[in-house]
């Protein structure tokens, strides 16, 4: 008996929406290093009088909204994963084993890429910049790294990441509960948003650090579903007169 929970069509994909949104923020992102928006939005967040950012020795924002807040994340993650291994063997689970392997799939990718990009691009953090109490030289994305005995490790945004890879859960639910997606979305974009705030009110991260995350977040999570799960009612059809359903 075919399952009650069989994999539906996917609903149509607006590429140029998807893609055209991530490509205009990226243009944006590369005209403003030829301002000063970073520094300025940074400056915001710092107290020369105490010589630190206001939010760098803070117990909510290091401690729960850092520590915590990622732990549950992680936790998250295992379960998703276990989840997949479980698609394996548990009947119930099996109907969904596309979306739990790509919604790991995601939250795998999402997640790992920033420590590589961080060591290759060695952007300096704003709490190691001498404008904001440290020893080490500023300078944008795209310009040329001062020789420093500490490479900075601050482009693009880890915890930043941590909020933004749950784009995931979009795109795993967008074919079966269309509103619990969008749901799903404004939940990732609001928490993302909310950890790429607190670590900016550290000094951890300039504001552009984190849109780029939220970019790349986002396109990884598109191309997992695109390439596991998307399923438009064109390709539907032709595996169905490929492979009939005998009567």
């Amino acid at each position: 008996m075919a399952s009650t929970s069989a994999r539906p069509v996917s609903r149509p994909l607006n590429f140029w929406l998807c893609l055209g949104i991530p490509a205009v923020a990226a243009v944006i992102l590369v005209l403003l290093e030829l301002t000063e928006l970073d520094m300025y939005l940074a400056r915001l967040f710092y107290d020369p009088v105490a010589g630190d950012f206001i939010g760098r020795h803070s117990f909510f924002l290091e401690d729960i909204l850092h520590d915590r807040a990622k732990q549950v994340v992680i936790a998250f993650s295992v379960f998703a994963i276990l989840g997949f291994i479980g698609a394996f063997f548990l009947d119930r689970l099996k109907p969904f084993k596309r979306e739990l392997g790509c919604l790991v799939l995601s939250l795998g990718l999402a997640t790992s890429f920033v420590t590589p990009v961080k060591a290759v691009t060695a952007v300096q953090c704003p709490w190691s910049l001498e404008q904001f109490g440290g020893h080490e030289t500023y300078s944008k994305l795209m310009e040329h790294r001062p020789q420093t005995d500490k490479p900075g490790r601050c482009w693009p945004g880890g915890h930043a990441a941590t909020g933004f890879t749950l784009f995931a859960l979009f795109f795993v639910l967008r074919d079966r509960r269309p509103r619990l997606a969008r749901q799903a979305f404004i939940f990732a974009f609001a928490l993302g948003s909310v950890f790429s705030i607190s670590r900016m009110m550290q000094g951890a991260h300039f504001f552009s650090h984190n849109v780029w995350t939220a970019i790349f977040c986002w396109l990884i999570c598109l191309g997992s579903y695109y390439w596991v799960l998307y399923r438009p009612a064109v390709k539907a059809e032709a595996v169905v007169k490929a492979h009939p359903i005998s009567a």
